[in-house]
């Protein structure tokens, strides 16, 4: 029965670390941050690129190509006031005959959060979502959103 179960978590990590893939975005949410009610507060969420890899940046070159973007929804008394994006780099690749602007690497967002009159004081994940299309200097993967939960504490 022990190896049976051992069996089915192997199994299910394996999955896990294969969903991932060698062309997926890292991310590192914050620590927890302390959030008072009513006031903004920065998070900032450190994002990270195997090497040879690249996404677009916030506002792309071209209106055709995917977007990287950050979005939360209110929930539970808290609410994103706005994400602020770095400036990106501007590449060219064969696939393309003019740069295209993009994030490669290391880089971080950085998200404002704000708990309303309504939100329960104490500790809770507030849940964002990080829609990407990674692409390396022949080929573009296909477009991924991934979770990103942000720990907060909420005081008054």
């Amino acid at each position: 029965m022990t190896s049976k179960i051992f069996s089915t978590l192997l199994l299910a990590s394996s999955s896990f670390l294969f969903a991932q893939g060698p062309n997926s975005l890292g991310v590192t949410p914050p620590s927890e941050v302390a959030l008072k009610r009513g006031v903004p507060t920065p998070a900032k969420i450190k994002l990270k690129l195997p090497p040879g890899l690249h996404c677009n940046t916030n506002t792309p070159s071209d209106e055709y190509l995917i977007p990287l973007k950050l979005s939360f929804a209110p929930t539970n008394g808290l609410e994103s006031t706005g994400v602020t994006y770095p400036k990106g780099k501007d590449e060219t690749y064969s696939f393309s005959k003019k740069p295209l602007n993009v994030y490669s690497g290391e880089f971080e967002l950085q998200a404002s959060l704000k708990a309303g009159a309504d939100a329960p004081v104490g500790p809770q994940v507030f849940n964002g979502k990080l829609r990407y299309q990674a692409c390396n200097d022949t080929m573009c993967f296909a477009p991924k959103t991934i979770d990103v939960k942000i720990p907060v504490v909420v005081s008054n």
